[in-house]
């Protein structure tokens, strides 16, 4: 009687287990199938685009290091908002790693709402001029 108790426990945790991961993948794939990517390269001391124009959605950022000849970064801040303060930083737009010369590196997916945004490099540096706007 133990035993049959036990492989019904079993079975239905692992029905439970794989609705669960089912649910997970498919949740995975939705999002990945509405994140756009933009693409940003910088060079020594600029990015070489100015300003972006998107519409609303979740995007990831990928940044490229094009022969800058150290590693650099991404920051994203809503217009008005001081650029100095990291609270006024949008994280999730933070490449996951500093890209080195010559890679690419990207951030985690964020969803950028209507209005402009600014972006820069601390590391490069770049100005605080370059704009997103999104509509």
């Amino acid at each position: 009687m133990k035993k049959v108790i036990a492989v019904l426990v079993l079975a239905v945790g692992t029905v439970f287990s794989m609705n669960a991961q089912d649910k997970m993948m498919k949740e995975d794939k939705m999002m990945k199938s509405t994140t756009k990517t933009i693409a940003l390269e910088q060079t020594s001391g600029e990015f070489t685009q100015k300003q972006i124009t998107v519409s609303e959605g979740t995007y990831v950022f990928e940044i490229a290091n094009n022969n800058v000849g150290h590693n650099v970064g991404f920051v994203l801040v809503k217009k008005g908002e001081d650029v100095s303060k990291p609270e006024n930083h949008i994280k999730t737009a933070y490449v996951t790693e500093q890209v080195v010369t010559g890679e690419k590196q990207t951030s985690k997916p964020t969803t950028l709402t209507k209005g402009e945004y600014v972006y820069f490099c601390p590391l490069n540096p770049t100005s605080t001029d370059n704009t997103l706007i999104v509509q």
